[in-house]
């Protein structure tokens, strides 16, 4: 495995944020949904994630999740995902949501 700096880490941007919104994302090549998350002072970010085996629209409304805000925009087809959901894949290969083991602010950053 390769070993980064301290400085790579830090240049990474970790934040909580709460879906606000959840819509089915029919033209993605894997099932996914697109996103609407607020992260508070940095403002309200789209993402698309490939969740659906796990999570139903209703369930992710108000959840609150980790995501990368300092990444690229990426085009996945007509969708501009803002930035990146974690999570962690199970053993059968859905995606396990991260998140926050108790309520904080949005946009909160990891430190």
């Amino acid at each position: 495995m390769e070993q980064i700096s301290w400085a790579d880490f830090e240049k990474v941007d970790l934040r909580v944020g709460t879906i606000v919104e959840v819509n089915d994302f029919p033209e993605a090549r894997k099932p996914a949904y697109q996103l609407l998350i607020d992260f508070g002072e940095i403002g309200v970010k789209k993402s698309s994630a490939q969740i659906t085996g796990l999570y139903t629209k209703e369930e992710l409304i108000n959840r609150q999740i980790i995501a990368v805000v300092n990444f690229p925009i990426k085009q996945i087809g007509k969708f501009l995902s803002e930035c990146l959901v974690t999570g962690f894949e199970d053993e059968n290969g859905n995606i396990v949501l991260s998140s926050v083991e108790r309520r904080l602010p949005n946009g909160a950053k990891l430190k």
